[in-house]
Formats: C-alpha cells, sequence, structure tokens
C-alpha cells in the first residue's frame, strides 16, 4: 500500500523570500508544478507559457532566475538564452533549461554553450533544482559541465 506521508523536501538553506524566479513552459502541468514548488520554498515567481514573452518579463520583472523550456512557441528556449547570455554574467539572471524532447547530449551542450548555466531533463529533481537555486542565491555558479548538466533518474 503506497506511503499517504506528504514528499518532504530537504531544504538546506533559508528561504528564497524576495527572489524572482521566471517560468517559461508551455507545458501547464510543468509550468504549475514548478510554480507551485517554488512558490511553496518562498520564492516570487511568474510563469509564461510562450517564448515570445520571455524578453519582455525579464525587463519588467527582473527575475534572479530563468526557467525556460527549450521548446515553446513565440520564441524557442535557446534563443531566449542567446540572446540573455549578452549580459554580462554578473548581472544576467541564472539560466537554466528544461527539456523533455530535446536531451541528446548534443542537445544538452548546446543548450550550455548558448548561455544557459544549467540544464535539466523532464521530469527534474524538484531538489537538484531547490539546490541549483539555492546556490545560486547565495554565489555559487557551477563551472564544470558535469554539474550543469542533471538527467532525470541520475547521470
Amino acid at each position: 500500500m503506497p506511503s499517504k506521508d506528504p514528499i518532504r523536501l530537504e531544504v538546506s538553506k533559508p528561504p528564497a523570500r524576495g527572489v524572482r524566479v521566471l517560468v517559461a513552459d508551455d507545458n501547464a502541468d510543468t509550468r504549475l508544478t514548478l510554480s507551485a514548488l517554488l512558490e511553496h520554498e518562498g520564492y516570487e515567481v511568474r510563469a509564461l507559457e510562450d517564448g515570445g514573452r520571455v524578453s519582455g518579463s525579464v525587463k519588467s520583472f527582473q527575475p534572479h532566475a530563468c526557467i525556460l523550456d527549450i521548446e515553446m512557441p513565440g520564441a524557442s528556449g535557446y534563443a531566449i538564452a542567446r540572446e540573455l547570455s549578452d549580459i554580462p554574467v554578473a548581472e544576467r539572471p541564472l539560466l537554466i533549461a528544461i527539456s523533455g524532447v530535446w536531451i541528446s547530449p548534443s542537445e544538452r551542450l548546446l543548450a550550455i554553450m548558448v548561455g544557459f548555466d544549467h540544464f535539466f531533463q523532464k521530469p527534474a529533481d524538484p531538489q537538484e533544482l531547490l539546490n541549483v537555486l539555492g546556490d545560486f542565491q547565495h554565489g555559487k555558479r557551477a563551472r564544470e559541465f558535469t554539474r550543469r548538466v542533471h538527467i532525470a533518474g541520475g547521470r
């Protein structure tokens, strides 16, 4: 019989009050799940379903991090990351790619090369995502490729 205990995430960092995260994904389940998880952890979240609206939202919302699906209507995550990566690293949001389709090794490498700081394969491990955001909140950015690519079900 399945356990009825709620899922508990280990949060080793203080709540993320005042940290803004933009989530852009045309898949409603992913967008709503990520938004609920992040809001529960204290992040201020703005969610979009169209990649064409991301650049304007980055200017108005000024997120500390963006979680972007690779394939969306309006603009792909690749195009958005390329545009945002022109902003100096110290001033731009942390860019996190998320995809369930574009997951081959060459596509993961492409995501990093166009400017994403991290790549997550769907379904993303919620604890791993929170760890990446928590590290960023504390001034830590992963540099090694192996620490920047997060594959569903392990490496």
